[in-house]
């Protein structure tokens, strides 16, 4: 039986406002205790930032917490209910597979909830089985601490524990329980289900709630539901735009996935771009690229547009006037995106100031890497060491006249060239999580109980941006294949 607010001087310090929010949004549960929990990956220094004592938590205690055999003092676990489009189709949703433990208060005075992702059963699991396999779990450890290091807004993960048991999938696989942190899990499917299934009372409720933890700097003057909308959609507007600057491809943008906070969620088939192809596409079941890298400013507009008609009740009070807000409100998403997306090529270029022919000077050399198949990290990083022989473009003539034109460009600049340098080298990794090298780490985890492989990995990824000699062996891109790579949902 699991064992309730069994106390550990761990530096827990819990509170649960999201369980003050009407019964609707969740169901209380404890979680599924499992067999024999043992620690596999902890992140110490997210431990740490959080307030929490990292020899505590690596305890036979903290592998109980971790694991969903012990509820630690404070905490009080519940499955969220959320609704969401999936691949464009309308489904009610929930936590099939998660339990919310509470959000810890760290030291600083902020707020995060502590998830356990595979934690077994709920009454949103329609037919599964709650749990999770140790791959996606430290898939997910491994990208979503990348994306961390990259600076681009994510949940983050604190532990990965295995179960001791066995979980069927195609095959028997063993079992593992993610700790997801994240700013919250409120997301565009949390507001799609208050509005198809709660009153408007309630959907209110949680716009408020919703406001007041993330977007504080609204205040009551003008339609505070209004500068909610647009305040989210310049949020995403800014991720979508780091994510395309890096070549990260999410794979299932379903609006149960887009997160009111900003944070990139629930990383299941997602990779990164090696060749650069805005039609590239890894995750098994999008089988027509909905979600593909060159779509996802799209689906991400798409996506604000079901949130906004959820909504439309608080814009005004006549329904009209509250489409053309919405309408009004998501048509700044072009603008938006296209401004983050073109300062951060700008960046990448080495280039401070606007020009208007920035825009064609950007889209030529995309095109030049797309016609002859160049790595998109790797032709950021040549170009800032001046190595061209490492671009895959250097026979290229086009690529020759392309860049008389960006060394004009940047001696039109005030700044000199090391400062534009200085500044390609802050906005261009030296490595991503490569696809194979993701690959290689999961299997000498999965397959051998080796994590010195993944380790070794994680600790190149903490600072993609130091461009060190230690992470010169995960720059290369993989070796060609006649078999496309393909990603899995791990569910």
């Amino acid at each position: 039986m699991t064992e309730h607010n069994a106390k550990i001087e761990a530096g827990w310090s819990f509170d649960n406002s999201y369980a003050r929010l009407p019964e609707m949004f969740f169901t209380r549960q404890a979680p599924a205790p499992v067999r024999s929990p043992k620690l596999i990956m902890f992140n110490e220094p997210l431990a740490a930032a959080l307030g929490l004592k990292a020899e505590a938590l690596q305890s036979e205690e903290g592998e109980a917490v971790f694991a969903g055999n012990r509820i630690p003092e404070g905490a009080l676990p519940l499955a969220q209910a959320y609704a969401g489009h999936q691949f464009g189709h309308l489904n009610m949703l929930g936590d099939g597979r998660a339990l919310l433990l509470g959000e810890q208060i760290t030291p600083q005075g902020e707020r995060f909830d502590i998830q356990l992702k595979g934690s077994g059963r709920t009454p949103y699991s329609r037919g599964g089985d709650g749990r999770a396999a140790v791959g996606p779990m430290l898939r997910e450890y491994i990208i979503s601490e990348a994306m961390n290091g990259l600076g681009i807004p994510t949940t983050r993960s604190l532990a990965v524990t295995a179960t001791g048991e066995s979980i069927i999938r195609e095959a028997m696989q063993p079992g593992a329980v993610l700790t997801r942190v994240a700013a919250s899990h409120v997301r565009v499917g949390t507001f799609q289900y208050a509005a198809g299934r709660g009153s408007i009372e309630e959907l209110r409720e949680l716009a408020d709630y919703t406001l007041q933890r993330h977007y504080p700097e609204i205040d009551g003057d003008g339609n505070r539901y209004l500068s909610f909308l647009q305040a989210v959609i310049k949020r995403q507007a800014s991720l979508i735009a780091k994510w395309q600057l890096v070549g990260f491809i999410h794979g299932v943008m379903n609006t149960d996935n887009m997160a009111i906070s900003g944070e990139t969620i629930d990383y299941g088939p997602c990779a990164f771009m090696d060749a650069f192809d805005p039609a590239t596409v890894f995750s098994s079941i999008d089988t027509h690229g909905r979600y593909a890298y060159g779509n996802q400013p799209r689906i991400a507009v798409w996506n604000l547009a079901r949130f906004a008609e959820t909504l439309l009740p608080l814009l005004h009070e006549d329904e009209e006037q509250s489409v053309v807000l919405a309408e009004e409100a998501l048509s700044d998403f072009t603008g938006l995106f296209h401004e983050y997306w073109m300062a951060g090529m700008r960046a990448k270029l080495g280039i401070f100031n606007e020009e208007s022919e920035d825009e064609a000077l950007v889209k030529d050399l995309l095109d030049i890497m797309q016609q002859n198949g160049a790595d998109f990290t790797n032709t950021f990083v040549a170009l800032t060491f001046v190595r061209m022989e490492d671009s895959g473009l250097s026979c290229s003539k086009e690529f020759a006249e392309w860049r008389e034109r960006w060394q004009a460009r940047l001696e039109r600049q005030e700044e000199s060239k090391s400062a534009s340098q200085q500044l390609m080298r802050d906005s261009n990794p030296a490595i991503i999580p490569r696809n194979h090298r993701v690959e290689e780490a999961l299997a000498a985890a999965v397959n051998d109980g080796d994590y010195s492989v993944m380790q070794r990995l994680l600790a190149a990824l903490a600072n993609p941006y130091a461009h060190s000699p230690e992470q010169a062996e995960y720059a290369a891109p993989p070796e060609s294949s006649n078999v496309p790579y393909r990603t899995f949902c791990g569910t």
